[in-house]
């Protein structure tokens, strides 16, 4: 037998020992259940050309596509949705190593699961004699080959003898070429400063997930006191991205005021994981963190239903009706509850909902007009009827007898209904 002969019975052997991942040979069944009779012995061939293909030419190459045959385990607790599916597709590194802390701990690093969008990294923290919360170590950054991924999440669990937490950590994504990162983290052992930490393990980039949908979207959205503008959309199997740039005066007057844009995926929004902002000599940039797209996407449509809006109100409303319930501006509700004079100040407690800022408030008098000092005891409610209602004290430098109460406009959020079409390949 030559040489070309012995090779080729050695791959024939090969071949016989590798199998196409399942998801590939469920996706080639389900499109042909769904083909017409007419035909279907060539689709059956075809079929069978395919999963051919698969094993000659990805071979031993499995971790390409993510099917590593290992997952981690004892992470239900901080592992959910879409991250847990795909550990149980086995769709993970396993990392598996660990140092010596403080006190007696020991830091495992578990596993990661990486793509363009994020790395997420599963560590455990154990002490026979027991952990302290407030003298875990804090994991804040991991480096690399032109690497320097800041965290963005994470979250933790306890078990209940308080001997062992697991944790997941999300970094911003890590370089593609990287084949080793260092995980760098605060340790702040008991009475001590905090020490500097690091420990490197090795990586392979060829097992990062594909990115399944990437678009740039060039989309601007008029609001009230600016604009928004949605510049691209990256989805990957652990998370879908959105990213833009924002020029919007009165953005950080309202409290989560990228929570009203929803990502609807065939005709149901995901759900939105989180969100970011940055603002530097170029402006604010953001990103909204959504969950995995689905497999079979019909469907994608980027909705702002609300976002932080401004309505002028030049309302001056009389003090002497006080206890009289709630009154009506421009479709939100004031409640002014009290007031009283203490130490030359006069202060007015009200009550709004939770998204209501009021801008140019001052007390009308027998003295004159008196500005805003300061706002204090502020606190929220939540009502019967799950509304949510803001209550705050609201002092001016005055010593006169109040007589109104004048408010210039309000931030608020403002519904726009405003909607993104994004193509998608059917």
């Amino acid at each position: 037998m030559n040489k070309i002969e012995q090779q080729l019975e050695k791959e024939k052997e090969q071949l016989k020992s590798v199998a196409a991942p399942r998801e590939l040979e469920d996706r080639l069944r389900k499109a042909l259940d769904h083909t017409p009779d007419r035909g279907r012995k060539s689709r059956v061939w075809l079929v069978a050309a395919a999963l051919a293909f698969f094993t000659l030419f990805v071979g031993y190459h499995y971790n390409a596509f993510a099917f590593y045959g290992k997952k981690l385990i004892s992470f239900d607790e901080v592992m959910t949705g879409t991250l847990q599916d795909l550990n149980e597709q086995g769709m993970g590194q396993i990392i598996d190593q660990s140092t010596d802390l403080a006190e007696g701990s020991r830091l495992y690093i578990d596993g990661v699961m990486a793509d363009e969008n994020q790395l997420v990294l599963y560590y455990t923290i154990k002490n026979p004699d027991g952990l302290d919360h407030d003298n875990l170590p804090h994991l804040h950054s991991i480096t690399g080959f032109l690497t320097n991924s800041y965290t963005v999440s994470g979250t933790t669990w306890l078990n209940d003898s308080k001997t062992e937490i697991k944790g997941m950590q999300t970094f911003k994504p890590v370089n593609a070429f990287a084949k080793k990162l260092t995980l760098h983290f605060w340790e702040i052992p008991d009475n001590e400063k905090q020490i500097a930490r690091n420990m490197t393990f090795s990586y392979d980039p060829n097992k990062a997930f594909q990115t399944g949908l990437k678009q740039p979207l060039k989309k601007t959205i008029k609001v009230d006191k600016g604009e928004v503008r949605f510049q691209s959309i990256t989805a990957s199997p652990t998370i879908t991205m959105v990213k833009g740039t924002l020029e919007v005066e009165n953005f950080d007057r309202v409290p989560l005021a990228l929570g009203g844009i929803e990502l609807i995926a065939n005709g149901q929004p995901l759900e939105q994981l989180g969100s970011g902002i940055t603002t530097g000599l170029r402006g604010s940039k953001f990103e909204l963190r959504y969950d995995a797209l689905p497999d079979e996407l019909e469907s994608l449509q980027l909705v702002m239903k609300e976002f932080v809006g401004y309505q002028p109100l030049n309302e001056k409303i009389p003090l002497t009706g006080i206890g009289n319930g709630p009154i009506e501006i421009s479709g939100k509700t004031l409640d002014i509850l009290h007031f009283h004079r203490e130490k030359g100040q006069v202060k007015v407690t009200i009550t709004t909902a939770e998204d209501v800022m009021l801008e140019g408030v001052s007390l009308e008098s027998g003295g004159g007009v008196t500005p805003l000092q300061t706002t204090v005891n502020q606190k929220e409610s939540k009502q019967a009827n799950g509304d949510i209602l803001k209550e705050r004290t609201l002092v001016f430098k005055t010593e006169d007898l109040p007589e109104h109460l004048i408010i210039k406009g309000m931030h608020y959020m403002k519904e726009y209904q405003e909607k993104v079409e994004i193509p998608v390949s059917k």
